[in-house]
Parts: structure tokens; sequence; C-alpha cells
């Protein structure tokens, strides 16, 4: 389907990027555009202007500091996280970057627009979560960082507001991680993930089972009490046409001691 006749604005600069935003409630911003250029294909939404941040070099790259933190510009694509030296401090996000989709879409999809997407299914809201990311919005009246456990807000929705943009993603040091999903084929779309950080205390947290990453620390790594710390959140996710409430439920037990098991031979 084609798409309807929108605006275009491609900003050279941050700051001319949140004045277009900022002036047009229907501006939205283009990342890497394998989400918001389907939704438009389907017409099931289309802003009014693209604002296409592919020019704002601001916005991209990836930055190792000498105490291990990693920093990633939200316009990083999964294959140069892949590729990047620098990510390899954090193996686990050049893994799972690799497990997403296709070539195709992995040279053009971004960490950021992953991440503000906030689609249950996606790979990286819940690694993220279990990282301890942390998340800079700018904004006309400055700039602020949040946490995973308020960035992720619900399906779909974050703490970037209207006339904000994610400029880039904190991950603090550290290499023992997993990450564990049931896919739909090779490269699908998860119907469960977990994943695992245990730098200091014993972090998980659960994609696809709710509408933001679930964030929980089990009292030891011991399988029982994963399944146990599971088991007490009370999970309540959706069924739908690929697994039923109870499955989720049951694969997530089951994906936080893999994830857990892949943290500890990390």
């Amino acid at each position: 389907m084609l798409l309807r006749e929108v605006a275009y604005a491609k900003p050279e600069s941050l700051a001319e990027a949140l004045e277009i935003l900022a002036a047009d409630d229907g501006a939205r911003a283009l990342a890497g555009g394998q989400t918001l250029i389907n939704v438009m294909k389907a017409r099931a939404g289309s802003p009014d202007t693209l604002v296409d941040l592919s020019g704002l070099d601001d916005l991209k790259g990836i930055e190792l500091g000498a105490d291990g933190t990693l920093e990633l510009g939200a316009m990083t694509t999964y294959s140069e996280i892949i590729a990047s030296s620098e990510a390899r401090a954090r193996p686990i996000l050049g893994e799972v970057c690799a497990q997403i989709a296709d070539v195709q879409v992995r040279n053009r999809g971004t960490i950021g627009g992953n991440a503000c997407t906030n689609d249950p299914t996606n790979h990286l809201p819940p690694l993220l979560a279990a990282l301890g990311a942390r998340f800079t919005i700018a904004g006309r009246g400055g700039e602020q960082t949040v946490p995973a456990e308020e960035f992720f807000l619900g399906v779909y929705l974050t703490a970037v507001g209207t006339g904000e943009l994610l400029t880039k993603i904190t991950i603090p040091a550290g290499r023992n991680d997993g990450f564990a999903a049931v896919t739909l084929g090779v490269d699908g779309t998860c119907v469960v993930s977990a994943a695992a950080s245990l730098n200091g205390s014993a972090r998980l947290a659960l994609g696809c089972v709710d509408a933001v990453p679930v964030v929980l620390s089990p009292s030891s790594t011991d399988p029982d009490a994963v399944r146990q710390a599971v088991r007490d959140t009370a999970l309540d996710p959706p069924s739908d046409v690929h697994a039923s409430s109870d499955y989720r439920r049951h694969l997530a037990e089951v994906l936080a001691v893999r994830a857990i098991e892949q943290a500890q031979r990390s």
C-alpha cells in the first residue's frame, strides 16, 4: 500500500530537530524506520511530518569509558553494535542484536528506535532493563536521564514526550549477562524473553509478559529460587495466537533460569 503524503524534514543539528518536533504535534522522529514505515504502509497511523534523524552525528557512535561504562548513541544501528570492539566490553549486547530479524533490518534498525518503540515482543527493552541502562532524553528545556524502570511506561509508550528525543543510552560496566527467548522462527520477535545480569546482585528482566519489562531480583541464582521469584511476581501475561497466558508464565520461569545460567557461564 502506498504511503499517504507527508511532510519531510532532515535537520542538521539536534537543536533543529527538537525545534521541529516541538513546533508540530504531528511530527514524528524517523530513526531506522523499521517500525514506523510499516505502520504508515498499513495505514495504522501516519505523522504529518517525518523528522529524519539520520544526519545527526551527535546521536551516533559508541564510547567506552575508562571505568567500563558504555555510551551508545540512540541512532547506533544493531550492525554497528555487533561490529564494535567497544561494545564487546558488554558482549551480550552484540549477541542479542545479532538475533534480531535479518541483516537488512540490522543494518537499518537502531538501539534507540527499538527502545522507544517499546514493543513487548522486542529483544532490547528487557535486556536494557536487566543491564541497568539509563536513558538520556533531550528537549528544548534541557536534558534528563532516567533509569529503565522509569523509561518504559507501557506498550509503545516511554518517558520520551512530545517534542523530545532519546539521545543516548548508558550501560554500566559488567560482563556476567545472559539472554534467553522463545521466538517466532529463528530471527522472529519474542513470545517470551528473559535477560539476566549478575554484576553485583542478580537482576532479571522478563519480556512479553506485561506491557513493560518486569524487573525482579531473585534471592539467589539457584534455579528453584529463580523460579520462585518469577512466581512471586504474579504474572498475568496476555493470551494470543502464539501462546496462552499459562504457557507464557511457564516460559518465563524456564527462560529466567536459562538466562541466569548463561550469565554464570559468561
